[in-house]
């Protein structure tokens, strides 16, 4: 049941006559015709009946009619709510790494409660594969991932997305090491060729990088914990069960230092991820601009310009 049939037979309704019908739908009356006829078959009821030179409802064509006008409004509404200038309503749903929306996306919720008060958004906190899985199965509209500059992501032709921010990591050890200086990364990892090593448990990107510069240094690394918590990475190191990679951006507790790593630096690099053709609807565009605009105004360093996932 197509609603320009509907249409044509609410307007029939209001104004009596197929001619009139086609002159305010700047058609023929044939026309009008045939698609009244056509929704007859459609309904199996017959919908008009002669009245004089004119026709009228019948009591199941005017019950359509209450139909129609409800239908016709639930569309109306719908093309309100997705074109690309509708106030942003409905439910987004939104997946990405703690750090992320912690920093990024919380703080933007609370302030869209009041300034869109018809958009509720929906969290789940997860790591880049099983947001982007959750992407992929259209369970989620937008995806916040990263990679590594030394671990990078492989592009997947299904999504498109932009860079939010860069940032530096570094190798957590106890604060009872002492520093030994400027050092290029295979020369911090050289020093700790037989300890244990922390690993995330629910993103293999960690331990890739960590696997990379140890190859570099000339060892293969005994890692024998995993944590996706930073807080719990940070007290594995304090309890000496190892060392691990943590941002160099972070505050850490007193029992831990940072080592930095340079030569080659190692980034993590953070982006939205979107399904091809979805970033225009109002909602989804509305919170990516806002997490864009907050990762530039937190990390003037990072990258401020759009781009494709993963970033060249």
């Amino acid at each position: 049941m197509e609603t320009r049939r509907l249409q044509v037979l609410v307007e029939l309704a209001r104004l009596g006559s197929m001619r009139a019908v086609a002159d305010a739908l700047r058609t023929t009356t044939s026309t009008v015709s045939q698609q009244i006829a056509t929704l007859a078959r459609e309904t199996g009821a017959q919908l008009i009946e002669p009245h004089g030179r004119l026709v009228r409802l019948t009591p199941a064509g005017r019950r359509l009619v209450e139909h129609a006008n409800v239908i016709l409004s639930a569309v109306e509404a719908a093309q309100r709510d997705l074109s690309p200038g509708a106030e942003p309503s409905g439910t987004l749903r939104v997946a990405g790494f703690a750090t992320a929306l912690r920093a990024h996306v919380l703080p933007i919720v609370a302030t869209l409660a009041d300034a869109h008060p018809r958009l509720h958004v929906l969290v789940r906190e997860h790591e880049p594969a099983e947001a982007l899985a959750l992407l992929a199965e259209d369970e989620v509209d937008l995806a916040l991932v990263y990679d590594y500059n030394l671990a990078p992501a492989t592009p997947d032709p299904a999504v498109a997305g932009v860079p939010l921010w860069t940032a530096a990591w570094g190798l957590g050890v106890p604060a009872s090491e002492a520093d030994a200086g400027p050092a290029t990364s295979p020369d911090v990892f050289a020093r700790f060729r037989s300890a244990d090593w922390i690993g995330n448990s629910r993103n293999t990107a960690d331990e890739t990088v960590i696997r990379t510069l140890s190859s570099m240094a000339g060892f293969n690394p005994r890692i024998t914990h995993r944590s996706d918590s930073l807080d719990l990475v940070e007290a594995m190191i304090t309890a000496g069960l190892g060392v691990g990679l943590l941002p160099m951006g972070r505050p850490t507790v007193p029992g831990v230092r940072l080592l930095p790593l340079t030569d080659p630096q190692v980034s993590l690099r953070a982006y939205a991820v979107t399904r091809h053709g979805r970033s225009d609807w109002p909602p989804l565009a509305l919170l990516a601009d806002l997490i864009r605009r907050r990762a530039r105004h937190d990390r003037p360093d990072g990258p401020d310009r759009p781009g494709e996932w993963p970033a060249p």
